[in-house]
């Protein structure tokens, strides 16, 4: 029989709930699987948190080869994890161990459940798509790929910036305002939601072009294809901007164009039976729920 390996990703500042770590570790220990910890994480479980790990294979940089991944954190960890995969095609598991998750929607006390399932093939795989970032002039600084969103955002407090859009090469429109999001479906329950965008099931093959603090009252957020060919061209009073790729930002200075388009990869995650969107919206989102006291 195949021994499954697992690789380990966690976020160290919510590692102290060490027991759902502990547990996870005996666990993949019982069903003698091939243990992979990222090393930042396996150091301050070791050193900080005293728990005792079992032989296992240390992580360092993006070279690794697993069956599955398993994010144990909350959506910022799982964004990291998905960044580390890359176009490897592991399936993440998304373990929250924070608050609100929609990528990270295992709880601790659902791990036993799910390990199980992942052993008995009683799982099943989410494909989403990727974002790819592209410049005419020189390349982003990091990682061009973000599972959730592509921001483009003023770099100041003071004055607002212009993004003019085309799509497709057809000119859109020029956004005066903080910033625009493009985002996947995965991403439009993130940043996107949080300025008004729209709920996007996963698997519909769209993209959003969400505006944040627009300065017009008729500007509203665009879905696309996700075939779509994005071009953005910024200007700014300062000449600055940033760009930031699920969070990860850089900094950049006008005369460039953007471009942004479906990467040639997806990412994939793993689902238990019971799980689906809908329920999740639900439940994070407590709609139907009555809170009023």
């Amino acid at each position: 029989m195949h021994k499954l390996r697992f690789a380990l990703f966690g976020n160290v500042f919510q590692a102290k709930k060490s027991a759902s770590v502990q547990e996870l570790l005996s666990l993949l220990k019982e069903q003698q699987a091939e243990i992979l910890i990222d090393e930042p994480f396996h150091h301050y479980l070791q050193s900080e948190l005293q728990i005792q790990i079992p032989a296992v294979r240390l992580i360092r940089g993006d070279d690794f080869a697993a069956d599955y991944v398993i994010s144990m954190g909350g959506d910022g960890t799982f964004l990291e994890a998905a960044r580390r995969v890359g176009d490897k095609q592991i399936p993440i598991l998304g373990v929250n161990m924070g608050r609100l998750g929609f990528l990270a929607d295992i709880t601790p006390d659902e791990l036993p459940a799910a390990i199980r399932q992942i052993y008995d093939g009683d799982v099943h795989v989410e494909e989403r798509s990727v974002l790819q970032l592209e410049y005419d002039k020189g390349n982003p600084e990091g990682y061009p790929f973000a599972l959730n969103e592509v921001a483009v955002l003023k770099r100041d407090m003071s004055s607002m910036i212009s993004i003019r859009v085309a799509i497709n090469g057809e000119y859109l429109t020029t956004y005066q305002a903080d910033g625009l999001i493009i985002n996947t479906p995965t991403g439009s329950t993130g940043y996107a939601l949080s300025v008004g965008g729209p709920i996007m099931q996963p698997g519909s093959h769209t993209l959003g072009i969400v505006p944040v603090a627009p300065h017009s009252l008729t500007v509203r957020p665009v879905m696309l294809t996700d075939d779509s060919v994005i071009t953005l061209s910024v200007s700014a009073r300062t000449h600055r901007f940033l760009v930031a790729l699920d969070g990860r930002s850089e900094k950049c200075t006008e005369g460039i164009q953007l471009t942004i388009r479906r990467a040639p990869y997806q990412v994939k995650i793993l689902k238990r039976p019971d799980q689906s969107f809908f329920r999740t919206l639900r439940m994070k989102l407590m709609w139907g729920t009555d809170v009023r006291g």
